[in-house]
């Protein structure tokens, strides 16, 4: 069984900035792709931002210069670091993952996801 359990969200101001962790823990072999969504009220769940175990990260156009996504390997942790942060960033994050459970081959990658953290940015 696997886990993500995300922190890191709150209450700020327009132009803030916040960072949210996602952990993950259970039996994991490796972790591939690692990424982020959110999901307004009343809209539907968006991808932010996904970062791979080896390559080049991506973006939503409305998140490009002012969020940065990272990984911590030995950790099993992904970050978002969210800057220049806007009224319409707010919303509920969702941490999402590609995790390996075992070593066997060919190895199959089970897709998790977290319980979600909100962000509320004030103006």
């Amino acid at each position: 069984q696997v886990q993500l359990v995300e922190s890191g969200g709150g209450l700020v101001q327009a132009g803030g900035s916040l960072r949210l962790s996602c952990a993950a823990s259970g039996s994991i072999f490796s972790m591939n792709r690692m990424g982020w969504y959110r999901q307004a009220p009343g809209k539907q769940r968006e991808l932010v931002a996904t970062i791979p175990s080896g390559g080049s990260t991506y973006y939503a156009e409305s998140v490009k210069g002012r969020f940065t996504i990272s990984r911590d390997n030995a950790k099993n942790t992904v970050y978002l670091q969210m800057n220049s942060l806007k009224p319409e960033d707010t919303a509920v994050y969702y941490c999402h993952a590609e995790v390996v459970l075992s070593a066997t081959f060919p190895s199959t990658a089970y897709s998790y996801w977290g319980q979600g953290t909100q962000v509320t940015v004030s103006l």
